[in-house]
């Protein structure tokens, strides 16, 4: 009987010991896999949000030495007319890019969602634009975009349109051949998620819609949208980021002595021009400042709005 009752407890402590073993194993192993990921966070994003706030309150000489000068950059910055022009660029950019990409990418994710032949191919298609260099995506447009021997010149000439548009080169219409290439880009990654969304809804809500009388456009309205609300929401919200980032396009399509430059420059395209072409990098990193805190502001207003309209039931 003491043999028993000494051995009992040595088991249970034992299998106390390798319960604990284990969870620290699994521990470690979640850790590992989640390293590259965040040391790639931690080295590319976290220390050089840090490092452009600490500049964006000096003043940094063509030879890298760098004075404090407290927030000199910001009330430059303020009064600034091409901090202006490039903050309205870039919100005009999202306000036009953003919506229309939303409704396009909704559209064709329930177009695709539906019994069609070859829908595989045509989902390959969509997404396509994502998966391209933006570089190269931006060259071919800058191409279609041609006043003298583009492709949508020459269609609209075949259709009856006299004359040629200045897509790239006129400043009142260069934005609008940033939005359009925009758009082109990112409804492809867009309808993916909602087409996944879309996925998951219950066929048997459709079902019993139909049993009630409800046609498409009641079940659309009524089922649909509200259950697809939170991948909607969070579309939104990385389009308004991704739209408030916009660069490589501009970066890309537009020479430095284009006189539409100014009216397509985007707070991106402004910290870049500033920082690695004029050599001020105090400046620059108080316009990249700026725009984390423009970011951060509208991030926080769609978090709280979404509580009106986003379904999680």
């Amino acid at each position: 009987m003491m043999k028993s009752d000494v051995t009992i407890p040595k088991e249970k402590t034992l299998r106390t010991v390798t319960a604990k073993e284990r969870k620290r194993k699994m521990a470690l192993w979640g850790w590992f896999f989640i390293a590259p990921t965040f040391i790639g966070l931690l080295i590319l994003n976290v220390i050089p949000l840090f490092q452009s706030l600490y500049m964006s309150f000096q003043s940094v000489s063509t030879f890298g030495t760098s004075t404090f000068v407290g927030l000199d950059n910001y009330l430059q910055m303020l009064q600034d007319p091409e901090f202006w022009q490039s903050l309205k660029n870039t919100f005009f950019y999202a306000a036009i890019q953003v919506p229309i990409t939303i409704v396009l990418s909704l559209f064709f994710a329930v177009l695709m969602n539906t019994k069609i032949k070859a829908v595989g191919l045509y989902r390959t298609i969509f997404f396509l634009p994502m998966i391209a260099a933006p570089a190269a995506v931006a060259m071919v447009w800058r191409w279609l975009f041609n006043s003298e021997y583009g492709l949508l010149n020459a269609v609209l000439d075949k259709l009856g349109y006299s004359g040629s548009i200045l897509w790239i080169t006129d400043p009142e219409v260069a934005i609008w051949s940033i939005i359009i290439v925009g758009i082109w880009t990112n409804v492809g990654y867009n309808m993916i998620l909602l087409l996944a969304g879309l996925k998951e809804i219950p066929k048997e809500y459709y079902e019993a819609a139909v049993v009630d009388g409800a046609g498409p456009l009641k079940q659309f309205f009524s089922i649909t949208l509200p259950l697809l609300s939170p991948q909607l929401f969070f579309v939104s919200v990385t389009s308004v980021i991704g739209a408030l980032q916009v660069f490589d396009i501009i970066f890309m399509m537009f020479d430095r002595t284009n006189l539409a430059l100014k009216s397509t420059q985007s707070l991106v395209y402004m910290f870049f021009n500033e920082s690695f072409v004029l050599n001020d990098k105090g400046y620059g990193s108080a316009v990249a400042i700026s725009l984390v805190l423009i970011i951060m502001a509208l991030t926080g207003i769609q978090l709280l709005a979404q509580k009106k309209w986003v379904t999680y039931d």
